[in-house]
């Protein structure tokens, strides 16, 4: 399984940004989530398949959270540009 990582420790007040080259998956996951996704088992996570550039997420709460970038099975490589806005949504 061949997939782009990163972590950081954010809150619902920021946005993860996810810069792409292709389409891919971009996922958030918390730690057990991403245990279960190495693992080839099912997982949750905010996300999904994206097609237009740049993806923006934001955490649910405060924690330790994971960004994965795959191009779901498919052949090919992807690009990814990750980085965090702290204090970007509003209350």
């Amino acid at each position: 399984m061949i997939f782009l990582h990163t972590d950081f420790w954010i809150g619902p007040n920021d946005q993860v940004l996810v810069d792409l080259d292709s389409q891919a998956n971009v996922m958030l996951l918390d730690d057990l989530s991403l245990s279960a996704y190495k693992r080839g088992q099912a997982f949750n996570y905010f996300g999904g398949w994206a097609i237009r550039s740049p993806v923006c997420l934001s955490p649910p709460h405060q924690g330790h959270w994971n960004v994965v970038v795959d191009l779901g099975g498919q052949a090919g490589q992807v690009r990814a540009g990750i980085r965090v806005l702290r204090d970007q949504v509003s209350a």
